[in-house]
């Protein structure tokens, strides 16, 4: 499998076989600077309805678009949809969420899309056994680094790749990365935008890839 980020909480994820799948693809503009999306894909899965994570139509291939909760079965892959919240307000102040888990290439792959509160223990145990966690990690918008780290110890990934984080391109009123990785362990940062991952070579102890934006 690779993994390659575009931007934000966009990523392009390819299996062995050569299923395409994008996340959250973005619109330019309001604050989000990447360059578009261009790619095409198979399957796009769209956390929530805001402009900076919703724009499946930038996506080329005529993909399927998997937006609500509940399991979807496309290209042979289970898509399971968890609602969650934007907000530690249930919603109040942002609006719904969606968590979405697949297996790939015998990884399972979470992508927690705009969360926005610490994770209950139902809803942990919804999403289950993870491989690579996909996390937002810059606040104001998202959980903070802090409530960050509490949710990936709660899931126990082998992977975690920050996302959702100020970059140069990202003029959002958000905290960069280094706050979700000040004294963490076992931290890898790529000069490169596509990690690849197999099963057989997952990490022993948690480990945290950061990669740079592709756009």
């Amino acid at each position: 499998m690779k993994i390659k980020w575009l931007g934000h909480a966009c990523f392009l994820i390819t299996s062995d076989e050569g299923v395409r799948i994008i996340t959250d693809p973005y619109e330019v503009g309001g604050g989000i600077n990447y360059g578009k999306v261009d790619e095409a894909a198979d399957v796009v899965t769209v956390s929530h309805q805001h402009g900076d994570h919703s724009n499946a139509s930038a996506v080329r291939g005529k993909p399927v678009v998997v937006d609500v909760p509940g399991v979807r079965t496309v290209k042979g892959i289970d898509f399971k949809g968890i609602g969650s919240y934007h907000d530690e307000a249930k919603g109040g102040q942002r609006g719904e969420n969606i968590i979405f888990c697949f297996t790939l290439d015998g990884m399972r792959v979470c992508h927690l899309g705009d969360l926005g509160h610490p994770l209950e223990g139902s809803t942990a145990s919804e999403i289950g056994a993870v491989d690579i966690l996909l996390v937002p990690v810059g606040g104001f918008f998202t959980i903070d680094a802090a409530v960050a780290a509490k949710v990936c110890e709660a899931l126990g990934p082998r992977v975690i790749i920050p996302m959702h984080f100020k970059t140069a391109k990202c003029d959002y009123p958000i905290a960069g990365v280094d706050d979700f990785l000040r004294g963490k362990q076992n931290v890898r940062r790529l000069e490169e935008s596509e990690a690849g991952f197999s099963k057989d070579r997952l990490p022993s102890a948690a480990e945290i890839v950061v990669l740079k934006h592709a756009l």
